[in-house]
């Protein structure tokens, strides 16, 4: 007899369980209280099920029972001891997406897509990903020297301006680049040791205006719920009701289309300043009621985004803004205001943007779900997000975090220059349900925040897909008064 499981193992429980049947560790590692966590999902056997009620009855009752998922979704059946899903997601959910085209949910498991992706993808080599760190570095530091010692000479102002706008692109271009890497250390992915992770990341992101460790522990509590309507932690939604609420109408056909001009408005705000403001705010993320902005920011250290034990991690990424600042001013002192723009706060800008221009862009789509508790799974989860092309400039400066982001989101410890041959295993697994987009991605940007403004489960099956007030695409439910 088979027994369908999805359980939460701790770390320093694994040692209590030993499995028959050579099942696979390459473990989903999630943040959580500074200790990791593995979330598994497989068909156990009845031998292996022996193991885990081992296992459960260790810790049943101590403080590693907490965990949300394990008190919603384990239980006791027959007097046995044999945890299973209460009330598991429904298979074969067809709905249609913003353009009308049938979306099928996916029902394959995270046990096949682990078995399909190659050992050798999974390794790390921390001399590699230094050498991409010291890349990047050098390539900002000559691009910057070779402008500030040529163009002060280029005797047209228009020219010289233009010069000035160009090697602040390129230095954002490459610190973009380094803040992949430091992305790729809160994930594990930089090297196989995560003191040496913790402080290239924390230095990097510092740098680049980013509390490393605030971010490091919301984004892991986002690829733990990618795709879940009410526990992801960025680009959130708002739900057809919520969003008729927010125009203060009363049904979806009172609420006008949004002009050209506002819709650039909103691309001009989110582009320069929707990191900072995210950040500060918790924006886009899961609404806490009764919390003040300041009080759920990614800067105060008892926010309710993090856990309690976490509070000195984000009191050192707090230091690493506050050096970070202080260098700048230093900076400006030294050397006058002009070059700090040219070579940081323009650059920095930059940053800003390809940061908020690619993740919106991984997560929404007219094509993408969002789901409900009941419908949402971590392979559903996953597979709602989208790889996309940016050409030279994603493959060979943005270390393909673009090209590979689908597989990022299964097995986030993957390092980027594996990405693509695992993303290659995957997509046989994935088949139709693997997303991917070609065409120029500041196209797709316009299109997307004109088509996806808010999300509907029309056909009340858990699945919610993104519809407009535009005239793009299905006409939301109840547009008729």
């Amino acid at each position: 007899m088979l027994h369908h499981v999805v359980i939460i193992f701790h770390k320093d429980q694994k040692k209590h369980i030993k499995f028959s049947s050579g099942l696979y560790w390459e473990e989903l590692l999630f943040q959580e209280d500074n200790r990791y966590l593995e979330q598994l999902e497989w068909t156990f056997t009845e031998t292996e099920i022996q193991y885990i009620q081992a296992w459960y009855s260790l810790v049943r009752g101590t403080r590693e029972t907490r965990h949300a998922t394990i008190a919603s979704r384990m239980r006791i059946e027959d007097g046995d001891a044999i945890l299973s899903l209460p009330e598991g997601p429904t298979a074969g959910i067809v709905t249609k997406d913003t353009h009308g085209n049938d979306f099928h949910v996916p029902d394959y498991t995270i046990k096949d897509i682990l078995q399909a992706i190659p050992k050798d993808c999974y390794k790390r080599s921390l001399v590699r990903s230094l050498g991409y760190v010291a890349r990047d570095i050098a390539m900002m530091v000559f691009i910057g020297w070779a402008g500030n010692s040529w163009i002060p000479s280029v005797t047209s102002p228009l020219v010289r301006g233009c010069l000035w706008a160009l090697q602040s692109y390129l230095i954002g271009l490459f610190g973009f680049g380094l803040w992949i890497l430091a992305h790729e250390c809160g994930h594990g992915a930089f090297s196989d040791y995560q003191n040496i992770n913790d402080f290239v990341g924390w230095v990097l992101h510092s740098y680049l205006g980013v509390p490393y460790f605030s971010w490091k522990f919301s984004h892991a509590k986002h690829h733990k719920a990618t795709g879940h309507l009410t526990r992801d932690m960025v680009f959130v939604p708002h739900t057809q009701e919520e969003f008729v609420e927010g125009h203060g109408a009363n049904k979806i056909g009172e609420v006008m289309e949004d002009s050209p001009i506002w819709t650039l408005a909103v691309l001009l705000f989110q582009q320069l300043g929707g990191l900072q403001f995210y950040l500060a705010t918790n924006a886009t993320g899961q609404s806490i009621p009764g919390v003040s902005w300041w009080a759920k920011s990614h800067y105060a250290p008892k926010s309710p985004i993090f856990e309690k034990n976490q509070f000195w991690y984000i009191i050192l990424s707090d230091i690493g803004i506050l050096a970070t600042v202080f260098g700048v001013y230093t900076a400006t002192q030294t050397f006058g205001s002009f070059p700090v723009l040219v070579n940081w706060f323009f650059p920095w800008l930059w940053v800003n943007h390809w940061l908020v221009f690619v993740t919106f862009l991984q997560h929404t789509d007219p094509s993408m779900p969002h789901y409900s508790e009941k419908e949402w799974t971590f392979a559903r989860g996953a597979a709602a997000t989208i790889d996309r092309d940016f050409g030279f400039v994603g493959q060979h400066i943005f270390h393909d975090i673009i090209e590979t982001h689908v597989l990022h989101h299964y097995v986030s410890r993957i390092p980027f220059y594996n990405a693509r041959k695992a993303t290659k295993a995957i997509k046989e697994v994935m088949g139709e349900h693997y997303r991917y987009e070609g065409e120029s991605m500041w196209k797709s940007l316009w299109k997307v925040l004109r088509s996806c403004q808010f999300v509907a489960d029309e056909d009340k099956n858990g699945v919610y897909m993104f519809r407009n007030v535009n005239g793009i695409g299905v006409r939301p439910s109840e547009w008729d008064f």
